[in-house]
């Protein structure tokens, strides 16, 4: 997988050459999107780094979303954001004040790119102000954190969306849509490989407490996510195994290399690696009694590339942090339906599963799931 330090490397091209959106009126020219399109999904970022700072970004080409506000523990950061996004001061909050976003009507929802350990308690506290929210995978460290968030939420009337970009991808979508069709005839085997060979020791991503745990929480979740809508099915046991080769950079409690296996009721099995310690790993592959599809690179940031036994799938890329935000605008102001959820129970029951590896890593033995 692309790793977010390659993607901001390119983040200022990508600026000046997004892709076009097959949406009425963009072709006009950047203006179009003051032009009345319908309802405006008005959004405010917290958490002011790499991948809010491509969110950002690829919201400039949005028509149904558009970035209004700031959430930041870092004032210069703040002020620059104001200054490339015309973010008014009014609109500008930090960590101990964004409670008061419930008095501010430019702002419908926050999107929480923080590090993970933070998303708890900050979900919980913008669904109290009232507004909805779009919270970063993994939703939360445990399950029992993200059904805490999903309750506050429900309780708040509130919508919790999580960032499932690939949820709308179209090859992705195109493969799901071939597997429902039987195009692939019953499905028998998932493989999904991610990872990259991770740099600063001292990041976030490294640290147990801000982060839950290492690469399974951070690249492994896409395989986690993708048996699951690749093969269209709940697993209903998971078997895993760890592989640590330097203990100065993961220490105990992160993750360096997990593998993990699940069993479906149907009958298929997926077979699936997460690390943090090698490059060139971006796979799925789905394999059926009629047919195959091979997505690789398989949740990069783009292009997606993919094949089927009929043949390649060619579907243009747009990025996929625009197309994402252009959905969910949809979603809550619309009540549009995804193909593959994207709600706070599909969040939970990524990390159902991410508390069941843990486990089977502990205990050397197969855990079993109810989802």
């Amino acid at each position: 997988m692309n790793s977010r330090r390659d993607f901001l490397q390119q983040l200022a091209a990508t600026a000046i050459a997004l892709p076009l959106l097959p949406l009425a009126g963009w072709a006009h020219g950047s203006n179009s999107r003051d032009m009345p399109h319908g309802p405006v999904l008005r959004v405010a970022i917290m958490g002011l780094g790499g991948y809010g700072t491509m969110v950002a970004e690829a919201m400039r080409a949005c028509v149904k979303a558009k970035l209004t506000g700031v959430i930041s523990g870092t004032p210069a950061k703040i002020k620059d954001w104001q200054s490339r996004f015309s973010i008014p001061e009014k609109n500008c909050y930090n960590y101990e004040n964004f409670d008061q976003i419930k008095d501010n009507k430019d702002i419908d929802v926050v999107y929480i790119t923080t590090p993970n350990a933070l998303h708890h308690d900050q979900v919980i506290r913008v669904a109290a102000a009232g507004k909805h929210v779009i919270c970063e995978k993994p939703m939360a460290l445990n399950a029992r954190e993200g059904m805490e968030m999903v309750a506050a939420c429900k309780k708040a009337n509130v919508q919790l969306l999580v960032g499932y970009r690939m949820h709308f991808e179209p090859k992705t979508l195109e493969i799901i849509r071939m597997r429902k069709s039987g195009d692939f005839g019953k499905i028998l085997f998932f493989q999904g490989l991610c990872g990259f060979r991770i740099g600063d020791p001292n990041q976030w991503r490294l640290n147990k407490q801000l982060a839950g745990g290492g690469s399974l929480m951070d690249i492994g979740i896409y395989a986690i996510n993708g048996s699951r809508y690749m093969v269209g099915e709940e697993p209903v046991w998971v078997t895993a195994q760890e592989t640590k080769t330097d203990l100065v950079k993961f220490k105990e409690g992160v993750d360096e290399t997990i593998q993990f296996q699940l069993g479906f009721p149907g009958g298929a099995v997926a077979s699936c690696l997460s690390t943090y310690n090698m490059n060139n790993l971006d796979r799925f592959f789905l394999n059926g009694e009629k047919g195959f599809a091979e997505l690789q690179p398989s949740t990069g940031y783009g292009p997606i590339k993919g094949r089927t036994n009929k043949g390649e799938l060619t579907h243009p890329h747009v990025t996929h942090q625009t197309v994402q935000m252009e959905e969910m605008a949809g979603i809550i102001l619309e009540g549009k339906q995804p193909v593959v959820p994207v709600n706070g129970e599909e969040g939970v029951k990524d990390l159902k599963i991410i508390d069941a590896i843990y486990q089977a890593v502990k205990t050397g033995g197969k855990v079993d799931l109810s989802l």
